[in-house]
């Protein structure tokens, strides 16, 4: 893969919130640092079956977060699968320092972008050198697998990492649905990894995966001495495959 790829950041919740403000403001200037643009996207489709209200509300959020940073805020309205064959959305992607999925249904994601101009084109931005960040379902979703936290059943992803499932919110999920967690990791294919990702807390790839915030990631599965946690600002030695 071209070293001018960008940052790619999973995230475990927290997306456009003060407490993740370096974390973003970092990735933004990775992708500025690569000729990319003082550009913030925010994409808001795993909320997009859940009303207007909903969708205001990560508009709001995002914006005010770009206004912390100081970036040109966009937010584009992906909420239907026509909308990732949107020309005008296309060419809003282009050169932007920071591609962000918020959270909401991994699945949709999935069934929304997959096999689309608009995720061809954010994936060539990508390896151009934009930085690319999901939190919680944005994040599952970037796998070829979605673990089944809320549904019993695994669905399948985008696939832009495909050795890589991600349960966020792995603290609050932990306490709330250990027997599900326990099953997710029986269950996960061999050679992949399973990753548990805290609130607050981002498992970033520059040249090697390095976590960030204020809390931990869990390799439940996939390294040779799973699991092992991983504190803020340690290495993870997860293998850097791309579909």
């Amino acid at each position: 893969m071209s070293s001018e790829r960008g940052a790619l950041a999973l995230v475990g919740s927290g997306e456009y919130l003060v407490q993740m403000q370096e974390i973003e403001t970092d990735l933004l200037h990775r992708g500025i640092s690569k000729g990319k643009s003082n550009t913030y996207i925010q994409i808001p489709t795993g909320a997009g079956q859940e009303g207007e209200d909903r969708i205001e509300f990560w508009k709001e959020r995002g914006a005010a977060q770009a206004n912390r940073i100081g970036s040109e805020c966009r937010f584009l309205p992906i909420l239907k699968r026509d909308d990732a064959f949107n020309e005008a959305y296309i060419e809003e992607v282009t050169n932007a320092g920071l591609i962000y999925f918020s959270g909401g249904d991994p699945g949709y994601i999935t069934e929304v972008f997959e096999g689309t101009p608009l995720w061809e084109k954010i994936k060539s931005e990508f390896y151009s050198g934009s930085s690319l960040a999901g939190c919680s379902a944005g994040a599952m979703a970037f796998g070829s697998k979605i673990v089944g936290i809320r549904k019993s059943h695994v669905q399948s992803g985008l696939g832009l990492i495909p050795e890589i499932e991600v349960i966020p919110h792995y603290d609050k999920f932990l306490g709330w649905v250990p027997d599900r967690i326990a099953s997710i990791a029986l269950r996960s294919d061999k050679g992949s990894y399973l990753v548990g990702i805290d609130e607050d807390t981002a498992l970033v790839l520059t040249e090697k995966w390095r976590v960030q915030g204020r809390a931990r990631v869990h390799v439940l599965k996939g390294l040779p001495d799973s699991p092992q946690t991983f504190a803020s600002g340690e290495e993870v030695a997860l293998l850097q495959s791309f579909a």
